[in-house]
């Protein structure tokens, strides 16, 4: 046993992750947490379920990663996806790879990778102590404690895993990003990652027209100023204020400034042609029925209107009425349902925070500033974030990993 004296502040994923490590590796941990309960935030990802990492191989794991992915290298060949489940199986949490290689505790509780967690802290010693970090002890170009609300801490080494800005509520409030600043590290503009997004359906149609909707097995496209950005396939939510759901929070992530539209395909698996035949196959079944009633097994009952709207049809046609030039409009429609970004939903409602502390100022193999000798950075803190579907927690591992084991 080194003896060696390390500060971990805070105790969500990468915090509960870095005391794991570094007392792992001999060193005498001390973890401080302000909320009375430790990993508030991870007990509420994957709505409850905890999507603990993505069964992917590295270069699986680095597609998925937008910025700053590079920076990841290294941390990720110590501690892959595949390090991370035997990790979690071996503290006792059986686990299951679902689809697109998401990964959860077969109990599908959260609760169960948090307690596992806070075992193993307590198998190894690590001492908790409830408090608010509110400074940095630097002397000479080197940390050698922390300044909390209730006491000071000495230590030869400290890890700064305080999260981001999303989820306020959960103790993500800034103050890693602020200790950082004043350490003399560039903090990259804060905003909301993996967040929801304010729409509009073209034509001045509100989306709460469509609140509650789920829609499956869509394509979704993302156009900044009519140049193409992203795309995807999956699912997505109409709400009272636009659009939400998996494809949504990936594409919120390319989204930069205004002039920003969604193009969906609602019928992707139908070229023009065969969509058309298929309508044309509704209609003559239809014939004697309003276009209401004629399009409900091609649209959701809550679609239809508004879809009627938007090709200016009454509802109360009959179907044996809609001119071929509407038909074919209809077509076009639904194979790029437009939706007018206004922007996004505040950060306190985003899932991660994108930007934080510089990652040209951070050692890639142990996470250590370069700027401060014994201070370590680990997960949201860092300005490094992904897609939905376990890379942002596989972050938030692989680098508390990293700086663990570089300080223990």
């Amino acid at each position: 046993m080194n003896h060696k004296r390390i500060a971990v502040v805070g105790g969500g994923a990468a915090g509960l992750m870095a005391a794991i490590a570094a007392a792992e590796g001999g060193g005498q941990v001390t973890l401080l947490e302000p909320n009375d309960r430790l990993g508030k935030k991870l007990n509420i990802t994957g709505k409850g379920r905890c999507n603990v990492t993505n069964n992917t191989d590295i270069e699986g794991l680095l597609a998925n990663i937008p910025r700053n992915g590079k920076f990841l290298y290294s941390a990720f060949n110590r501690f892959n996806s595949a390090d991370v489940m035997a990790f979690f199986e071996k503290l006792g949490v059986p686990l299951k790879t679902e689809r697109g290689n998401r990964v959860f505790p077969v109990s599908d509780s959260a609760f169960d990778i948090s307690a596992a967690l806070e075992r193993r802290l307590k198998a190894l010693k690590v001492q908790v102590l409830r408090d608010r970090a509110s400074a940095l002890k630097i002397e000479d170009g080197a940390v050698c404690g922390v300044v909390g609300e209730r006491g000071r801490y000495s230590a030869q080494a400290v890890v700064l895993a305080t999260g981001g800005v999303s989820y306020p509520a959960t103790g993500s409030t800034g103050d890693g990003h602020r200790m950082a600043a004043e350490a003399g590290h560039t903090v990259t503009p804060l905003q909301g990652s993996l967040v929801p997004l304010q729409g509009i359906i073209a034509a001045g149609i509100p989306c709460v027209r469509l609140q509650g909707l789920s829609l499956r097995n869509v394509s979704l496209t993302v156009f900044e100023n009519d140049k193409k950005i992203y795309t995807d396939f999956g699912e997505l939510l109409f709400t009272h204020f636009g659009i939400s759901g998996p494809t949504v929070l990936s594409a919120s992530c390319h989204l930069k400034g205004d002039g920003c539209r969604l193009v969906l395909d609602l019928k992707p698996a139908l070229e023009g042609e065969k969509l058309e035949a298929r309508i044309l196959r509704d209609l003559e079944q239809y014939q004697n029925r309003s276009m209401e009633n004629a399009l409900v097994d091609l649209l959701p009952r809550s679609m239809i209107p508004v879809v009627l709207r938007r090709l200016d049809i009454s509802p109360e046609m009959q179907a044996n009425s809609l001119t071929k030039q509407k038909r074919r409009a209809l077509v076009e429609l639904l194979k790029a349902f437009p939706i007018d970004i206004t922007g996004k939903r505040p950060v306190s409602e985003a899932i991660i925070t994108s930007g934080g502390v510089k990652v040209s100022e951070i050692d890639p193999k142990t996470m250590e500033s370069k700027l401060v000798a014994g201070l370590h950075f680990a997960g949201e803190v860092i300005d490094c974030d992904a897609y939905t579907g376990g890379f942002n927690l596989q972050i938030a591992w692989a680098t508390a990993y990293a700086a663990g084991m570089a300080v223990g």
